[in-house]
């Protein structure tokens, strides 16, 4: 099995004492949808502000390419190269308004990275919980049987248990970018939604599909718990876009510091784009179409397995969904 990567978490919540993860959170901010709120915000603010920091440091090496996806997206680098992480997943799927908006601002993201590769709207995901990862075939098809029969109550678990996140971000790091969320609190309700329906947040979500999970008898070996809930919308498949020697392509190794520069410019008008535009404010309800996402709206949590880093692979069973009806 491959080593874990690690993913820092800015909380200052440590959940070794819990046998799930999740509940570390949960007591740390004693069960308050505000204060769980605030300490996903600190991780997200954080590591926004350290990424920050790092891409314009004058002795910033430069964008770090997926070297996998760089491959499959051009081919002629390693002829016949197949991707052989196998995983299993639980996803959860966007709304077609998530995924306009995601669209929105991969489109802004290309005035300053014509060259990156952008998630296809089809393919967007955000993992509730990841069991696994780069394993064989083999493997996943052992523990797709063993997890199978407890399918259907996890799929399908959220059209009844129904958490709303807000509060949309831009995130990146030197590999990649993604649209952040925030768990709600009862900020710009409506529908009939009331403010209770919140203290159901999205990580009790993380942690109820966890235990069902864990129910089944697999080992559950996620790479990170922490508290943040995002969708990765593109990568780096190439450092030509912010380096010196552009027209060299996928060999291009200089970094432009007035180019990354401007992303980081391009990123700041992005998000104050989306907290003027998308995010809750009361004298204006509801919330902009997109700015809001009620995990299980549309489809459930979709149970995928194979080669699916990028959105790809294979369903396993996707949950059944609920629709809103928007006036």
């Amino acid at each position: 099995m491959a080593q874990a990567t690690l993913y820092e978490d800015h909380s200052g919540v440590t959940a070794g004492a819990f046998d799930n993860p999740y509940d570390a959170l949960i007591e740390a901010s004693h069960n308050d949808v505000c204060q769980l709120q605030a300490i996903y915000d600190k991780h997200r603010k954080t590591r926004i502000e350290q990424q920050n920091a790092k891409l314009l440091d004058p002795n910033f090496q430069g964008v770090t390419p997926d070297p996998i996806l760089q491959k499959l997206v051009y081919p002629e680098i390693e002829p016949g190269f197949r991707d052989t992480r196998h995983c299993l997943v639980f996803w959860a799927r966007p709304t077609q308004r998530v995924k306009d908006l995601i669209a929105n601002i991969q489109q802004q993201l290309r005035s300053v990275l014509p060259n990156m590769w952008f998630q296809p709207p089809e393919n967007l995901h955000m993992t509730c919980l990841e069991i696994t990862f780069s394993r064989t075939r083999e493997e996943i098809a052992q523990l797709v049987g063993q997890t199978s029969p407890h399918a259907a109550e996890i799929t399908d678990y959220t059209y009844t248990h129904r958490a709303r996140l807000i509060k949309p971000m831009l995130g990146f790091d030197a590999s990649a970018f993604a649209l952040s969320f925030l768990p709600a609190a009862g900020e710009g309700l409506s529908q009939g939604r009331v403010r209770a329906d919140d203290e159901y947040t999205y990580h009790h979500l993380r942690r109820d599909v966890y235990a069902l999970a864990n129910r089944t008898g697999v080992e559950i070996g996620s790479r990170y718990t922490v508290p943040s809930s995002h969708l990765t919308i593109g990568r780096f498949i190439t450092p030509q876009d912010t380096s010196q020697d552009a027209e060299k392509g996928v060999e291009a190794k200089t970094p432009d510091p007035e180019k990354m520069k401007k992303v980081v410019e391009k990123i700041d008008e992005v998000n104050a784009w989306l907290q003027r535009e998308y995010w809750p404010r009361d004298a204006v309800p509801p919330i902009q179409a997109g700015g809001e996402w009620i995990i299980g709206e549309e489809k459930g949590l979709d149970f995928h397995q194979g080669t699916l880093w990028y959105g790809r692979g294979e369903r396993v069973r996707l949950g059944k969904g609920f629709l809103r009806h928007y006036t």
